[in-house]
């Protein structure tokens, strides 16, 4: 009797390890909701037009549309300069983390973050085009911390982009 109390009791402490702890939609869903306020107020306070990618909260603004016909896959390659930078809650750009100066790499779409991906074929940019994305957390590098860089975990971020090529 007493072994199968302990065995009932065993099972029991088992099954109460499985339950989830946290609940990652949930995480991930309120986490939007504060990404998208940043972006919605930094725009409005700056009287910047909010321009999105569908529903995706990806926002961005063409601030040189390029010329050109080009279309954009994952395998395409663009070639591109960009700075970025950090949106802090109190609606304030952070010191630049990343640009490229005079060097130009190129990328292809696909390898990217997906909030490039989501803006540069949402917003229909062509080479010679400036584009400034602003991208939720969970298009960028979402609950991970960049320490390299100097990002916390779920930063909202701003590039300015400019598109020098894109070949396919």
């Amino acid at each position: 009797m007493n072994r199968l109390l302990l065995i009932l009791l065993l099972f029991t402490m088992c099954l109460s390890g499985c339950v989830k702890s946290t609940d990652v939609v949930k995480q991930v869903n309120a986490q939007a909701i504060i990404d998208g306020k940043i972006i919605s107020t930094y725009l409005k306070s700056h009287n910047l037009p909010e321009q999105h990618v569908d529903t995706t909260g990806v926002c961005f603004i063409v601030n040189t549309p390029g010329t050109g016909n080009d279309l954009y896959t994952n395998s395409t390659q663009v070639t591109l300069g960009y700075t970025g930078q950090q949106l802090t809650a109190n609606e304030t750009l952070g010191p630049v983390f990343g640009q490229t100066n005079n060097f130009h790499p190129s990328f292809v779409l696909g390898s990217v973050i997906r909030g490039w991906q989501l803006g540069i074929e949402g917003s229909k940019i062509q080479t010679g085009g400036t584009i400034t994305l602003y991208l939720p957390s969970r298009y960028a590098y979402g609950p991970y911390p960049q320490p390299d860089l100097g990002l916390p975990a779920n930063a909202v971020l701003v590039f300015q982009i400019t598109i020098y090529s894109v070949t396919n």
